[in-house]
């Protein structure tokens, strides 16, 4: 017999599924089914609404728990990384080894062929003279494992702390849509200084810091109190890009995302859009004041010139260092094959741009990964 269910999306995009045979004998084959009709992307999860528990939702472990007409919440779930990690430094020799900042490391290219071993013994040796100083706009930190909510204006602080009261002496919640605002505000203001595209797993850390500091702002009748705060967050940090992209100043992650910059078969706003995958801090900086593309592509041209001569290795780290946002907008937006970009960019192929290249994927003490091309 035909069954219908009622799928929950996202908050404003609710669906009807209708399943003709029935609902299936697994989960597994559900969730199939809701990925196709749907047309959806990565690894899903189900949640359903038990109506013996107020309709709190509950993870679908059987599909016997589900019935006709019965709702059914999509999740998207995050892929999961697994590092393995190989101790290669004794301890007493970890103090002559120079830390490299994730954020102002040279990470283009990272040939397969390099050897790992001569790879820790010049990591040891290299000085912080290798560090590449970009932009004050560029971001110094990564994404912060738990996020730290900010501190909010004076009103807003006192407002929230008075219904925290109210809230643990009756469990009433704070509903005051100007104040939530101003919170949204704030919070958009943050997660912009670590990522301007955040994920769906980083959205939630930042829903469970809030609604950890602040009971009250739990929301009643979604999941953990938090559904609602997770689309009011993505739906703001969409707004909050869409507004600094009618700026004058030009925020290269951003902009390369519009449509005029999209090729024509490519021009739908959810289509194609090219964001951080690999934890970047720095994915795509702006040029270093005072610079244009054009500037830079003559340095880039003077750079093929410097190559050729002898001893002027400090030439050329300079030069590489301060075109480092003009090879990022051409590796993000181009995605050259590695013949064209060492045709382009043959200074970063030499054993010392190799080795701070390298340099970026050696975490004090460890080696994990020596092979990485940075979107190549």
């Amino acid at each position: 017999m035909a069954v219908h269910l009622r799928v929950v999306l996202e908050e404003h995009n609710i669906q009807k599924l209708k399943l003709p045979t029935g609902i299936p004998n697994t989960v597994e084959d559900l969730v199939s089914i809701v990925t196709e009709t749907f047309q959806l992307h990565g690894e899903i999860g189900l949640l359903y609404q038990d109506k013996h528990f107020d309709n709190e939702f509950f993870s679908v472990t059987s599909t016997a728990d589900l019935y006709d007409k019965a709702t059914v919440k999509v999740i998207l779930k995050e892929p999961t990384i697994t590092l393995d990690l190989h101790p290669v430094l004794e301890s007493s020799s970890l103090s002559s080894v120079s830390t490299y900042p994730a954020s102002t490391t040279e990470t283009d290219i990272c040939p397969a062929d390099h050897d790992a071993s001569s790879e820790v013994s010049n990591y040891a040796s290299s000085s912080s003279s290798d560090t590449i100083i970009l932009p004050d706009s560029c971001r110094s930190a990564a994404w912060p494992v738990p996020f730290q909510v900010p501190e909010f204006s004076r009103d807003v602080e006192l407002i929230l702390a008075e219904a925290n009261n109210l809230y643990d002496a009756t469990g009433r919640h704070f509903m005051d849509a100007s104040v939530k605002s101003a919170i949204m505000q704030e919070l958009a203001k943050v997660i912009f200084s670590y990522t301007a595209y955040p994920t769906n797993q980083q959205i939630l850390s930042v829903a469970e810091a809030l609604v950890s500091k602040f009971p009250c702002l739990r929301e009643p009748g979604s999941f953990a109190g938090l559904y609602g705060w997770q689309q009011r967050i993505k739906n703001k940090m969409h707004n909050y890009r869409a507004k600094l992209r009618s700026r004058k100043y030009s925020y290269p992650e951003i902009e390369i995302n519009t449509l005029k910059r999209k090729h024509p078969g490519d021009a739908v706003p959810s289509k194609n859009i090219k964001k951080p995958k690999k934890a970047e801090v720095n994915y795509l900086p702006p040029h270093p004041t005072g610079e244009s593309q054009e500037t830079l592509e003559k340095e880039r041209l003077d750079l093929i010139f410097e190559i050729t001569k002898k001893n002027n290795a400090k030439i050329i780290a300079d030069k590489m260092n301060k075109t480092f946002s003009s090879r990022r907008v051409e590796v993000v937006s181009l995605s050259p094959s590695v013949g064209v970009f060492k045709e382009r960019w043959p200074a970063l192929f030499t054993e010392a741009q190799v080795r701070m290249s390298c340099n970026f994927f050696f975490p004090l003490g460890y080696i994990h990964v020596i092979t990485m091309r940075a979107g190549l």
